[in-house]
């Protein structure tokens, strides 16, 4: 299973890295800082994971989760900061979160971000059910 979510995340790293060339070409300089902290680190995933399958221990798997849990948020953050640039909202809140959610399935920033956003989830739940699953095993 462990290589699963590896395959799963090399699915969604290689979408994401065209979203970043397509942002590096056309909207260099908007949400800056949480795309490229979203796109280093979503990569450095791999090190901790690599890690776990060569050894089996699940300390590597809870890193690499750890990753995943705090970072994925400076994606979130990049696709509300457009959503809400695009909608002309100046007062930040909660619904910007709803708002940005219906704008990025809706493939209102493209099919890729549509397809980014959906994928996410399966390699986020699918490394916290090997990181419990090889807990409970060891």
């Amino acid at each position: 299973m462990g290589y699963a979510v590896l395959g799963a995340w090399t699915v969604q790293a290689v979408v994401g890295v065209t979203l970043f060339v397509g942002w590096l070409r056309h909207g260099r300089g908007h949400s800056a800082r949480p795309i490229v902290t979203h796109a280093i680190t979503m990569v450095s995933f791999s090190v901790p994971w690599i890690a776990f399958l060569a050894t089996g221990l699940p300390l590597w798997a809870w890193v690499g989760f750890g990753i995943l849990l705090v970072f994925i948020g400076f994606g979130d953050y990049a696709v509300v900061q457009r959503t809400r640039a695009v909608r002309g909202e100046t007062n930040p809140g909660l619904r910007d979160e709803l708002l940005a959610v219906k704008a990025a399935l809706s493939g209102r920033f493209g099919g890729r971000l549509v397809f980014h956003a959906l994928w996410s989830p399966v390699v986020f739940f699918g490394s916290l059910g090997v990181a419990i699953g090889a807990t409970v095993a060891a």
